[in-house]
């Protein structure tokens, strides 16, 4: 009984820097991450007989492994590193370079990019997990290229300091939106009243994430409620014609708009979709900051792709440059500008998109969800090739669902629904 109470003392401890929660709920430390690792042992001994690896052996093994890559915090103990920020670390310099060498390399590498992350996309979104590889793209893209026209554009002479202040401004101003947009997108708890016990998982659930740091992770459990609330196996059931809002997931009552995110497993308020760009919801609290992320970026970038063309085409014009540039690959440094302002174009392109398409769902006051269900249902108006999608159930009218877009989750907190809520 003493062992087991020195045992829990010091589960309770606070983590130094180095130290951290093994997904078996032990405390470990960073320059532990190569011992007593028998399953890698394993797995070089029958690789170097030459015998069979066990079912699952390896995904396994990278499991373990993933679990103890951390670099040492400052607080709540060392951090978990994800192996998908460092792709884009490594290959987009990479490619970038290759891509200036030629411009028959540069057509290959600017139209392969796109359709790997595409690919890749979709790859992750039918898993329907996370994963930080979008969020790392697009800082380290933004960073890259900044990186870029302090060392190659401002030492040309053709940018002032009135200039580089502006995309610094930009920049600076982008990222403050970012980290805004990165906050919880406000979700939808279960009511103190219907939780009846916390759980605190030192190894995860199968069906949720591990934390970061490897801290054990708080779940709260709710009441059930009462016998006709458990039939449905769905996150919406029906019963007499009228939907009911219970989720069998986060077992809460959900206000009307809100969805539960099969990503992020918890449910946002009036939420609009999951965007792996930022690695987070785009909901009631963080939709504003979203549409305000994509501004500053989309400006900052074009002002910035004007300043590069031109920088290395003086003698052209801007839609001229970007097509035209006569001798620009003559010189390593021009090409690389060169091959950087069309890769941020293609960038911009895709996010001028994405911006349209957010601005005509504020106007007509449907989130992307609501679209894609109304549009699988058919019961909304689709107009242009589905980029304008008109439910009709919450609109009204342009002034009015602009003004509801700019005021909305300024008021007293959501209610809490009741039980009478689900008939």
């Amino acid at each position: 009984m003493k062992k087991r109470a020195n045992k829990a003392l010091e589960q309770d401890e606070p983590l130094c820097c180095c130290e951290y929660v093994d997904r078996q709920g032990e405390r470990s430390h960073v320059a532990a991450c190569c011992c007593d690792c028998e399953d890698l042992d394993d797995a070089c001994d029958r690789w170097l007989k030459k015998e069979p690896q066990k079912a699952n052996s390896l995904s396994h093994l990278v499991t373990v492994m993933t679990d103890r890559l951390r670099v040492p915090w400052f607080w709540g103990g060392a951090r978990r590193v994800d192996l998908s920020v460092l792709p884009p670390l490594l290959l987009l310099p990479v490619l970038l370079h290759v891509a200036a060498l030629h411009f028959l390399l540069g057509i290959v590498v600017l139209t392969a990019l796109p359709v790997l992350v595409l690919w890749y996309y979709y790859v992750t979104h039918r898993k329907k997990g996370r994963t930080l590889f979008f969020l790392s793209l697009a800082l380290f893209s933004l960073g890259y290229m900044y990186y870029l026209f302090l060392t190659e554009i401002f030492p040309r002479g053709g940018v002032g300091l009135t200039q580089l202040g502006t995309v610094t401004l930009g920049v600076a101003l982008t990222l403050a939106a970012l980290v805004h947009t990165k906050r919880e997108p406000r979700c939808v708890w279960p009511h103190p009243a219907y939780v009846h016990s916390t759980v605190t998982y030192h190894s995860p659930p199968l069906d949720r994430d591990p934390s970061p740091n490897g801290v054990g992770q708080e779940v709260m459990l709710a009441n059930r409620g009462s016998g006709s609330e458990q039939q449905g196996q769905g996150v919406e059931q029906m019963d007499g014609g009228q939907s009911r809002n219970w989720c069998s997931v986060c077992r809460v009552l959900r206000p009307p708009r809100a969805g539960h995110c099969r990503i992020c497993d918890i449910c946002v308020l009036r939420l609009d979709h999951h965007c792996v760009w930022i690695n987070s919801c785009v909901g009631q609290s963080n939709h504003r900051s979203f549409l305000l992320t994509l501004l500053l970026f989309l400006l900052t970038s074009l002002y910035g792709i004007s300043l590069v063309l031109r920088s290395v085409c003086p003698q052209q014009n801007l839609v001229t440059a970007l097509v035209y540039c006569p001798g620009v690959y003559n010189q390593h440094s021009s090409a690389l500008c060169f091959t950087c302002a069309w890769y941020s174009c293609i960038v911009t392109s895709g996010l001028l998109h994405l911006l349209v398409l957010q601005l005509i769902n504020v106007s007509y006051n449907v989130t992307e969800r609501e679209a894609r269900t109304a549009l699988r249902d058919k019961t909304a108006h689709s107009l242009y090739w589905g980029l304008v999608v008109d439910t009709g159930v919450y609109s009204h009218g342009f002034r009015g669902n602009w003004a509801e877009f700019l005021t909305m989750g300024e008021g007293p907190d959501t209610p809490w629904p009741s039980l009478t809520d689900l008939v």
